[in-house]
Order: structure tokens, then C-alpha cells, then sequence
């Protein structure tokens, strides 16, 4: 099975960090306002970051590194994701 976490920028301008074994059925309940209650009404929401990860530690622990980071260390790394 592979985890992933993600980073969604929302309407509002805010980003919003998360993890899952199902990225595509994860967004889909985001934007239909069943995924987190941070993300509802706050539409439309953009996938701008996705990695993969073997196991669901390593998700919970980048998840976990993501949300103590700063918005312009996140912003940085959304910009070079493809660098790697």
C-alpha cells in the first residue's frame, strides 16, 4: 500500500496539509465538503503538492514536518517538488 501527503492551496489563499492512502478519493471528498472541516467552504481547493511514501510513518512524519513549517518554507517546497 502507498501513502501519500499533500498540500492543498484553498480559495482563500491558505494551504492546508494532509495525508492518505487514496489521493484521488481524498480530494474528491474535500471538494465535495467531506474531507476536513478546514477545508470546507473554503473552495475551490488546488492540489499543488503530492509525494509518495512506502509506509504510513514516513507519511505521518513528513505530514507532521510540513505543518511546523513556515508558509514560505511550505511555498518552497511546492516549488521544488519537481527538483528531486
Amino acid at each position: 500500500m502507498h501513502y501519500y501527503v499533500y498540500i492543498l492551496k484553498c480559495g482563500d489563499g491558505t494551504l492546508y496539509t494532509g495525508w492518505t492512502n487514496d489521493l484521488d478519493a481524498r480530494l474528491t471528498a474535500h471538494r465535495e465538503g467531506r474531507g476536513a472541516k478546514y477545508t470546507r467552504g473554503r473552495g475551490p481547493l488546488e492540489l499543488v503538492y503530492a509525494k509518495e511514501f512506502a509506509s504510513k510513518n514516513e507519511a505521518l512524519k513528513a505530514e507532521y514536518q510540513i505543518k511546523r513549517m513556515m508558509r514560505d518554507q511550505k511555498e518552497q517546497l511546492i516549488a521544488h517538488q519537481d527538483d528531486r
